[in-house]
């Protein structure tokens, strides 16, 4: 396991402060897959996970809800027939907050192409 997908998310509240820029570059060091967008205006982590059909996809996405609502924090999720694109984000300070990293790893964990 990563050391950042073994991480604890903490609570989240609207005066937490977003990541900077660099704090940002750091943490994509171990998440290379994934990339910063800027949807709404918000920064967003995001990735593109490849199946071989949409029962895998679909399997795949439920696993990540599953951790994401362990933590209490939820992606965008959206299914396709053969993949899954997964967006995080951290709505209550509209950017990256640490939390949205770690479950960005553990879906890497939860990835099993073969599956």
């Amino acid at each position: 396991m990563s050391m950042l997908a073994a991480g604890q998310c903490t609570p989240c509240r609207k005066d937490s402060p977003p990541l900077s820029r660099q704090e940002i570059q750091e943490l994509l060091t171990a998440i290379p897959a994934w990339r910063v967008i800027t949807q709404d205006g918000a920064p967003q982590l995001r990735r593109v996970y490849r199946f071989k059909n949409f029962r895998q996809a679909l399997a795949f996405a439920n696993q990540v809800g599953e951790q994401a609502e362990a933590e209490n924090h939820h992606p965008a999720l959206l299914i396709q027939w053969g993949r899954v694109t997964v967006s995080w984000w951290t709505h209550a300070i509209n950017g990256l907050h640490r939390n949205d990293f770690i479950l960005a790893a553990r879906c890497d964990q939860l990835y099993s192409p073969k599956t």
